[in-house]
């Protein structure tokens, strides 16, 4: 039975650690593109500059418009 006042605050910092984490990946932005990687394996290798740049444009405005919410 003593046990289980050194498990349960192990359990109470375990699980802080986990909410501390998950909140720093969503402010780094882990999950504002949750489509392109995906679609991305899916396409061919000759993308050309100009629709990578394309690409690359329409992220970032994505970006912008989950900041500004």
């Amino acid at each position: 039975m003593e046990v289980i006042y050194g498990l349960l605050p192990g359990m109470l910092l375990l699980g802080l650690v986990g909410v501390v984490v998950f909140f720093w990946t969503v402010r780094s932005g882990q999950y504002d593109d949750m489509e392109g990687d995906a679609n991305r394996i899916l396409m061919d290798d000759d993308i050309t500059e100009e629709t990578q740049a394309e690409s690359d444009n329409e992220t970032k405005e994505q970006n912008e418009d989950s900041k500004v919410d």
